[in-house]
């Protein structure tokens, strides 16, 4: 369903993915209120957290994209060695997680959280009228930094939008990949390799500064899987430090 509405024109339709109750608010009420404009919401049924205020997410809505300074870790002068990317509401919250693990745990290691809430702004102003301006992609993005993007979705969607932006082979979309049964909600998605524990493997991967530690995380994110397959398969259900994190939580 995506793909089809970012098949028409950018005039009629936009894809929205807010992360949170406030943004979804701020979403519904602009999508009531149009007219002539195919609106389509991407939203999950479990609970999700509140990252924003509610003046925060009309600013976040009216220009469809922002950093979140809160998780990242730039350096000096916002120099940053990758970038983690999200947009939908589940996988924003694994990149949130993610960012705490690469905070606490490789510190040395500079990155940049950018949240995508209205789709078509990845695309490049002669392609879709909803795209962001050269300068804000790039503001955003850098030219040269690899993106390890989550998405709600198809990869593939997110690949076409940013199609000849600088470098775009930079990009690395973890998103849904025909995998998916009845099972945990964290299960979904490892199965989908867009979990908190494989985007830092691929923030560490994708960089190419290698704090030392780097090759510790690996491990710990690989044995944190292992840890998750097994808990689950006995349990029926998530590890209690996936089902009650919250951001910020001490990591074991």
């Amino acid at each position: 369903l995506i793909e089809n509405v970012l098949s028409l024109r950018g005039d009629v339709a936009r894809v929205l993915l807010p992360p949170d109750a406030n943004s979804l608010a701020v979403v519904a009420r602009d999508c009531f209120s149009s007219t002539d404009r195919v609106n389509l919401i991407v939203q999950d049924k479990q609970p999700q957290f509140q990252y924003m205020s509610m003046e925060e997410a009309e600013v976040h809505v009216e220009k469809g994209f922002g950093i979140w300074d809160w998780c990242s870790n730039e350096g000096p002068d916002n120099k940053v060695d990758v970038i983690l990317g999200c947009a939908g509401d589940v996988v924003t919250m694994e990149v949130v997680a993610a960012a705490q693990i690469l905070r606490e745990k490789l510190p040395d290691l500079k990155f940049r959280v950018v949240n995508v809430v209205n789709l078509t702004t990845l695309a490049r102003p002669k392609d879709n009228v909803c795209g962001m301006s050269d300068i804000d992609f790039s503001e955003l993005f850098t030219d040269s930094r690899d993106v390890v993007f989550a998405f709600h979705g198809y990869p593939g969607a997110i690949h076409k939008l940013v199609h000849g932006r600088p470098d775009a082979d930079r990009f690395h979309v973890r998103g849904f990949v025909e995998e998916g049964t009845t099972t945990t909600p964290f299960d979904m998605v490892v199965r989908n390799k867009a979990d908190r524990y494989h985007l830092v493997m691929d923030a560490i991967n994708n960089s190419k500064h290698k704090p030392r530690g780097s090759a510790d995380l690996k491990r710990w994110c690989q044995e944190k899987l292992d840890r998750h397959e097994e808990y689950k398969v006995a349990n029926l259900q998530d590890m209690p430090e996936i089902a009650d994190w919250v951001f910020g939580a001490p990591l074991d």
